[in-house]
């Protein structure tokens, strides 16, 4: 049995931005490639097919396409629901697609019914555990001493063993989990629903410091081959526990990094032999450092990359965006970080009590761009100042 382990599609997401539907499309075509050309016989999408809980109709449109790519170069698919997808949208009229092809585990009372595959070899179950919310799973599956994700996990992978034990001897297992398990490195990509960054209280902000967010790996034991989703970078944790990644980089912490995932060949006896394959990359990225004058004079080969700039230029530049996508049509963020310096005195705000307003605007532009009132803008502010004392002795 050749399997194909893949997660993290998030159709639908933006970068910066941009949105990134088209080089989606391009990816998860080559995905459709590789399914032929190695002959798949199973495709595991590890959580986080979209982006969004709801997603938007073209995101939607992308998604039938490309599963139906994969069905039709030969694989079927077994997908399970992670923390950004909806559970309850993606899981109707699960039965019906199932005679398609296209197996979805989207519920608590799913994920210790496994789909079933059969070979030379014998059987395969495949199981899918949807994401859990440890407050909301806890309840559903009724076990309300389960603490964290571990403690939902280690009941579900419980019951998952069970299951297991009932069926043939040689029966092969694979399981299918969205969950952060200790180990694992992180990117600045991964991030609850909504939420641009995390903070205290979120999975994400826990599993980085080391808490109730992370799941021991003992967890999955008793298992042949466990897909894991959720982490954007491809690695391996053990022979048998492996994340795919993401199929393109979602943040520039991911610049440079292989994406891809996993092939995993189950033979008679059940243990893996994997191998990584790689997906071609549609846009790479970049970040370049310098003056505005230094970047836009240089730099010719990064035309077609997403580009991260960060402007070394004493003084703000005007319309420093502008000018760089004129060049750079792919620039999605600019920073504008000048030189060091000594900072302001302990007395930089009291120096600045008591001036006119004039030079109050003076020394305020000065300390935001790195230079004060030019002669044109001095006479725009004087006219202005002059027009609010007259509008103020009026009123």
């Amino acid at each position: 049995m050749r399997l194909l382990h893949t997660s993290d599609w998030h159709i639908g997401r933006t970068f910066h931005g941009r949105a990134l539907l088209g080089d989606q499309e391009q990816t998860l075509a080559a995905v459709a490639d590789l399914v032929r050309d190695e002959r798949i016989d199973v495709v595991l999408i590890a959580g986080d097919l979209y982006d969004r809980a709801v997603p938007s109709v073209d995101a939607v449109q992308l998604a039938t396409r490309a599963l139906r790519r994969i069905r039709d170069a030969g694989a079927e698919i077994v997908l399970s629901t992670g923390n950004h997808d909806s559970a309850a949208r993606l899981g109707a009229f699960g039965d019906f697609l199932a005679a398609g092809g296209l197996h979805i585990r989207s519920s608590v009372d799913q994920l210790d019914v496994p789909v079933m595959f059969s070979d030379a070899h014998g059987e395969v179950a495949v199981y899918g555990i949807p994401y859990l919310e440890p407050d909301i799973a806890r309840q559903s599956m009724q076990v309300p001493d389960a603490r964290g994700h571990a403690g939902v996990l280690g009941e579900a992978m419980s019951r998952i063993r069970a299951d297991l034990a009932g069926r043939p001897a040689g029966t092969r297992s694979v399981v299918l989990s969205h969950a952060f398990v200790v180990g694992g490195a992180a990117t600045d990509s991964e991030r609850c629903i909504d939420t641009a960054e995390p903070s205290a209280g979120d999975a994400l902000f826990e599993f980085k410091r080391g808490t109730v967010g992370s799941v021991p790996g003992d967890t999955f034991r008793g298992v042949d081959y466990v897909a894991l989703g959720h982490l954007h970078r491809r690695q391996q944790l053990g022979a048998r526990l492996r994340y795919s990644g993401s199929p393109l980089p979602y943040s520039f912490s991911e610049a440079g990094q292989t994406k891809g995932g996993w092939i995993v060949d189950l033979g008679a006896g059940g243990t893996p032999t994997v191998r990584a394959f790689d997906l071609p990359v549609v846009r790479p990225l970049a970040t370049v450092r310098g003056t505005l004058a230094e970047v836009l004079a240089g730099h010719a080969e990064l035309r077609g990359h997403y580009l991260a700039v960060e402007l070394t230029d004493a003084q703000r530049p005007t319309d420093p965006m502008r000018r760089l996508l004129e060049v750079f049509p792919y620039a999605v963020t600019m920073a504008w970080q000048p030189p060091a310096t000594t900072g302001p005195g302990p007395d930089f705000h009291i120096s600045r009590r008591g001036l006119p307003d004039d030079a109050l605007v003076d020394a305020f532009l000065g300390d935001c761009r790195g230079s004060g009132l030019t002669p044109g803008e001095r006479t725009l502010v004087a006219t202005s100042l002059t027009a609010a004392r007259i509008a103020e002795a009026a009123a």
